[in-house]
Order: structure tokens, then sequence, then C-alpha cells
């Protein structure tokens, strides 16, 4: 196996590591937002986005994709072009939510769960495409 063929699959365990930790913290913050507080599915989820999507960014930055510097321009750019390519796929997760849970009565913790699966697949292209790409160097 090549260097950058355990590189990428190193990358890859990592992601799916890292994106099974943010799914846990979305799903347990919307357990405890809808289930113990009685909060809406709407707000729950919301909720439960904002706080994966700061874990996410964080573990994704540092040990996925190896981003390491905290240099301002660069933080900002990654920060932002994370939060945009992440509120899409939370706006997708909302939406998700609202039909399936609140229109069709299905239950909430299997779409949540389903849901999340379709979002860590859209969220590691954009990641490695958009996010934290590296410029060649020359």
């Amino acid at each position: 196996m090549r260097p950058s063929d355990r590189a990428r699959l190193r990358q890859l365990a990592l992601y799916v590591f890292f994106g099974v930790c943010t799914t846990l913290v979305n799903v347990v913050a919307y357990y405890v937002l809808a289930h113990s507080i009685g909060l809406s599915t709407g707000v729950s989820t919301i909720v439960s986005w904002v706080l994966s999507v700061l874990f996410a960014f964080l573990t994704n930055k540092v040990w996925v994709f190896g981003s390491r510097s905290w240099a301002g321009r660069l933080l900002l750019r990654e920060a932002v072009s994370f939060y945009v390519c992440r509120l899409l796929t939370g706006l997708m997760d909302l939406a998700i939510m609202l039909v399936t849970v609140d229109l069709w009565d299905w239950d909430d913790l299997w779409m949540k769960l389903a849901s999340n699966v379709l979002v860590i697949i859209l969220n590691y292209v954009a990641s490695q495409c958009l996010v934290f790409r590296r410029k060649a160097q020359g």
C-alpha cells in the first residue's frame, strides 16, 4: 500500500470515528432537549446541530484534515466555509426531521440517525473538497 493510500485510509477512518462521535453529540443533545426538557422537534434539532457542528469543526480541523494553523485569515476561511456547508446539511436535517416526524409521525430517533448518515457523507465530501483543501505548493 502506498503512503498516500495509507494517509487517505487514515483520514477516512478518523472522519468516520469523529463522525460517529459528532452524531452521538447530535443525537444525545437532541434526546435531552426533546425528551427530557420537552422542547419542540425544530428547536431541539437546531440546538443539537449547533453543538455538534462546533464539535465537528474542532475535531475535523485538527485530527481529520490536519489543519493546525490558527492564523486569522485561514481560520476565518475554514470556519466560514465549514459552517456554510454544515448549515446547508443542517437545514436538510431539519427538513427531514420536520417532514418525517412532524408530518408523517415516524419515529424521531430512527429518523435522526438516518438523517445523520446522509449528513455525514455529504459533510465529508464538502470538508475534503471545499473547507480543508490544501493549496498546491510550488
